[in-house]
């Protein structure tokens, strides 16, 4: 049975209508969450917690090519991590087109070469900005650029140095969970033609945007999953040893600072006075700190408060009973 409207709700409705808070046009259906959908032929490889580790890799890498990149082509360049996605390789493939260029990346994993090279994309457009700098100029776009445009040899020996160049800075930023070596290996002109990769093989794909000051690029690294599969699998075997390494470095610093010397203040309480008054004072005046002697004390290190306790005695000298620490940040500014 359909709900009926009393005329209160029906005078609602219209109001909302012509208040413009109600669309019509709307539908509860296009407010609604919307949901990926899993592919449980094609399940994922890497977790969550992977691909953050991967996008705090490729953040560190942009900072650097962002300062190397300053340097070659003396102007201000920005690079920044748009997207870091697992997908199939014929979702990379697919996007590309017959004047594309790729550098095919190798690989040295603990002195082993891998076969599956990682591929770096720059678009025509970026490339030949960045090469008109290399050149002295000011790396205007090309607004009119033909989608098929190929590269000459001048230009692809300028793509081949730049990329040597970026691919070498690759290094350091893994250097924090371990130690490979990225070197180019060669460059590509007709990508689509050659089968680099299996087309459902599974990759790693890091989008990235270069910011310069008269235009925006973008540079997409294409890493192979059994390439990746190989360095997590390293990176977790050398997990106990990088552990008790920085155990025992945590260790050798604490040894330094025990012996350190800190100032620590307790403050038995406050109050305001005017300057007649504090003239005015004699041995043996009285100031009210409006404290009872039963409220906790506070104990500050480094301007923070990081223990609450009892004032009290010990060995006739005067001494405060700690009854709290202060763990959260909160109650220490407080």
């Amino acid at each position: 049975m359909a709900d009926v409207l009393s005329q209160a709700q029906i005078d609602a409705l219209l109001n909302a209508v012509r208040t413009g808070e109600k669309d019509l046009n709307s539908s509860d259906a296009d407010n609604q969450k919307k949901y990926q959908k899993y592919d449980f032929a094609s399940p994922r490889k890497f977790t969550k917690d992977r691909i953050k580790m991967l996008n705090g890799i490729f953040e560190n890498y942009g900072r650097v090519v962002s300062s190397r990149l300053n340097a070659r082509l003396r102007t201000n360049c920005e690079v920044t991590v748009e997207s870091i996605e697992e997908q199939r390789y014929y979702e990379f493939s697919n996007a590309l087109t017959e004047g594309d260029v790729l550098a095919l990346i190798g690989v040295d994993l603990k002195g082993k070469e891998k076969d599956a090279p990682v591929l770096f994309y720059l678009s025509t457009n970026t490339a030949l900005s960045m090469m008109d700098r290399l050149m002295g100029g000011e790396g205007a776009p090309d607004d009119h650029l033909d989608s098929e445009y190929s590269y000459t040899d001048l230009e692809l020996q300028l793509y081949e140095d730049l990329i040597r160049d970026i691919a070498s800075v690759m290094d350091s930023s893994w250097e924090n969970y371990i130690a490979v070596h990225y070197y180019y290996d060669k460059t590509d002109v007709n990508p689509t033609l050659n089968q680099i990769l299996g087309v459902d093989e599974t990759v790693i794909i890091a989008d990235m945007k270069l910011q310069f000051s008269n235009m925006s690029g973008r540079m997409s690294i294409c890493m192979p999953g059994e390439l990746l599969m190989d360095i997590f699998a390293e990176i977790s075997r050398e997990n106990p040893v990088r552990r008790t390494a920085v155990e025992d470095k945590s260790e050798e610093i604490f040894d330094s600072l025990r012996d350190s010397r800190l100032e620590i203040i307790a403050e038995l309480g406050g109050t305001e006075l005017s300057l007649r008054d504090v003239y005015h004072l004699n041995v043996g005046d009285v100031i009210d700190l409006g404290h009872s002697k039963d409220s906790p004390i506070y104990l500050e290190i480094g301007g923070y408060r990081w223990f609450s306790g009892r004032m009290g005695t010990h060995k006739k000298n005067m001494a405060v009973k700690i009854d709290d620490v202060c763990y959260q940040a909160e109650q220490r500014s407080e």
